[in-house]
């Protein structure tokens, strides 16, 4: 049920899913499917944490990098918000409306997890709070940017987008008139890891710090 409210979501966005459409996706009566989520707002934890399942655990192993491994969770992370842009702002949204002890233990775990991985090189829980918000905060942040600047034909969006700026009067927006060859060439993938340069660089200290206490 989970896997098809998804592919609903992936086809025509969020606000299209309901449990008729739902249940004719399935070829069953919708109401049988208030039996597994006894409203929209089920549904929407449910597929939220669905989406979740996907991401691996982020867990340092034995000698390895911490670094390169919150590296490639949010690179994963990346890659699963763009595979499911309907549904990316929902997962980064959605447990945030609801208080942490009630939330879905599906949208926990990486905070657990993540939480795990700082304690265990050097942080102090307070400080391991304070890291994840930091980097989930920028994680966040860099993917939603990251889906405002995808267009429906991207062979099209160089040209739209330069001539676009180029039209917007000079005296009013001399800097976006000047970065239109950037903006046109958006690279998700390198700004996340320049974005990341600067984090990993200001919390590398606290785990050397603690490490040598």
């Amino acid at each position: 049920m989970l896997r098809a409210a998804v592919a609903l979501v992936d086809a025509d966005g969020v606000e299209a899913l309901s449990m008729r459409r739902l249940g004719a996706a399935l070829g069953r009566d919708p109401m049988r499917l208030y039996r597994h989520a006894s409203s929209k707002e089920d549904l929407l934890d449910g597929i939220v944490e669905f989406a979740l399942s996907e991401l691996p655990v982020p867990a340092v192993p034995e000698g390895g990098d911490w670094e390169e491994t919150l590296r490639r969770n949010a690179h994963a992370f990346r890659a699963l918000a763009l595979a499911h842009p309907n549904l990316a702002p929902l997962m980064m949204t959605r447990p945030l409306a609801t208080p942490l002890a009630m939330r879905p233990l599906g949208t926990l775990r990486p905070l657990e997890a993540l939480l795990d991985l700082f304690v265990g090189v050097g942080f102090d829980g307070r400080g391991a709070l304070h890291a994840y918000r930091l980097y989930m905060g920028f994680l966040y942040g860099q993917v939603l940017n990251e889906l405002q600047e995808r267009v429906p034909a991207p062979d099209e969006s160089k040209d739209l987008l330069w001539l676009g700026l180029q039209r917007l009067p000079v005296r009013e927006f001399p800097r976006l008139r000047a970065l239109a060859g950037e903006l046109a060439v958006y690279d998700g993938a390198r700004e996340l890891d320049e974005g990341l340069d600067v984090i990993l660089a200001g919390l590398r200290p606290r785990t050397t710090s603690v490490g040598d206490s």
